[in-house]
């Protein structure tokens, strides 16, 4: 008898409108533990959120229905693949910002979907690494919305205690919960557009480089573009790891947009800094017809560098002849670097790079595996195109032969030389 009080199972409710074309193309029940499947299903999930920012058939209740769905189960899809490749997380996050664009379109309730947005990023989750954006939620929540959200994370952050030091809360048995706290407090820093707050909030104790660029890039955000430039600039000055690097290249980026005039004064300082072959190629850029002030400066800094100077003497000052000569005289040891060079100047005297091809030929070749023949192989068969005479196509092709008798031991570059199409 008791069996017959059980609730019969029940079908899933079939996908209709909207939900039929897009949720089928994120959820799986697939092994995405597999590299190959989890691109595949990655590609699928693209295709659904195209469907979902594309699609004007369906109403913004329905659309915000659909990707609120859809963005739970991509949480769950990711939980469980090798997304070595990204091509889900990236999925997730054009979902993460879509969702509070259609929940502004369908005026969501502000408390239902605060309830939601505070149960996403504090209550155990299956992956923790995307957090919300609540400037971008400004829009569906409100003045009277943030204000309650405000209030919810008072209350989250009474509840933990005494908050950590900034080196303890890694230790601390709350740290995602503090983290959460001061990514929030960030965001809200910055919808406010309250200088002092995006300050406090941004760039902590001072202590590390890419602070200060993202205090930088908040400003940036607000519209406050000195304030950018300051802080881009501070952060470019804090040392020279690539930390600074990276913030050189940000603040360079808004000197170009917002103050031209000193896009030449920046670029010199970035290559004085960091003397390499990028900065000179800015620096020429920037320099325009004053590029000969700074030729000779330029070069003697890069000689100390010699894949850097013949890399910006052969792509930016595109001088073949000019590039050969600094790779002998200044004794460059690249191999990417002859490679490109030899490509060059091959067309200018092919006889002279063809012992330079074999010298790749030959390093290439010190290393095992079908990838290393390939690579030899193509360069081989690309010499017997390039050598320009009768004599040099019969050395070529004896050193093929020789390759051929060195490497007897060794059947997949045979294969992969027959494959080339090499005698």
């Amino acid at each position: 008898m008791a069996a017959c009080c059980k609730t019969p199972h029940m079908p899933p409710t079939p996908l209709t409108g909207l939900a039929e074309h897009v949720l089928p193309l994120i959820r799986s029940r697939s092994d995405l533990h597999r590299w190959s499947a989890a691109n595949a299903h990655g590609r699928d999930m693209h295709e659904a959120i195209d469907i979902l920012e594309q699609d004007g058939a369906a109403g913004p209740t329905e659309r915000y229905a659909v990707t609120h769905k859809a963005l739970a189960s991509a949480i769950r899809v990711i939980a469980r693949a090798d997304d070595s490749s990204g091509i889900i997380g990236d999925a997730c996050r054009r979902l993460l910002d879509l969702h509070p664009r259609a929940a502004a379109e369908a005026r969501i309730k502000p408390a239902k979907l605060i309830d939601w947005m505070i149960k996403f990023q504090f209550d155990d989750n299956e992956v923790d690494y995307f957090e919300l954006d609540v400037a971008a939620y400004a829009e569906a929540l409100g003045d009277a919305g943030v204000a309650a959200y405000r209030e919810r994370l008072s209350e989250i952050e009474a509840s933990l205690g005494p908050r950590p030091s900034h080196q303890d809360r890694w230790q601390s048995n709350n740290s995602h919960a503090w983290f959460t706290l001061d990514w929030n407090a960030k965001r809200l820093a910055v919808l406010d557009r309250d200088i002092e707050a995006i300050i406090r909030t941004h760039v902590g104790d001072r202590k590390v480089a890419a602070w200060f660029t993202d205090t930088a890039e908040a400003f940036e955000e607000i519209g406050e573009y000195d304030l950018a430039i300051d802080w881009a600039r501070q952060a470019t000055e804090f040392g020279l790891g690539h930390q600074s690097v990276t913030a050189a290249r940000h603040w360079a980026k808004l000197i170009d947009t917002h103050r031209p005039t000193e896009s030449l004064e920046t670029r010199v300082f970035l290559f004085r800094r960091w003397p390499n072959s990028s900065n000179a190629s800015e620096l020429y850029r920037a320099a325009g017809d004053a590029w000969p002030t700074y030729r000779d400066e330029v070069m003697e800094k890069l000689s100390h560098q010699p894949y850097d100077a013949v890399t910006f003497t052969l792509r930016t000052l595109n001088d073949p002849q000019a590039a050969w000569d600094l790779a002998h005289d200044l004794s460059l040891d690249s191999d990417y670097g002859w490679a490109d060079l030899a490509n060059a100047y091959g067309k200018i005297d092919p006889l002279a790079v063809l012992p330079i091809h074999e010298r790749l030929v030959r390093n290439e070749l010190t290393e095992a595996g079908a990838e290393h023949y390939r690579r030899a192989a193509k360069r081989l068969a690309g010499m017997r195109k390039l050598a320009p005479t009768p004599d040099s196509a019969a050395w070529v092709d004896a050193l093929i032969a020789d390759l051929r008798e060195e490497n007897k031991r060794r059947p997949r570059l045979q294969q992969e030389f027959t494959r080339a199409g090499l005698p």
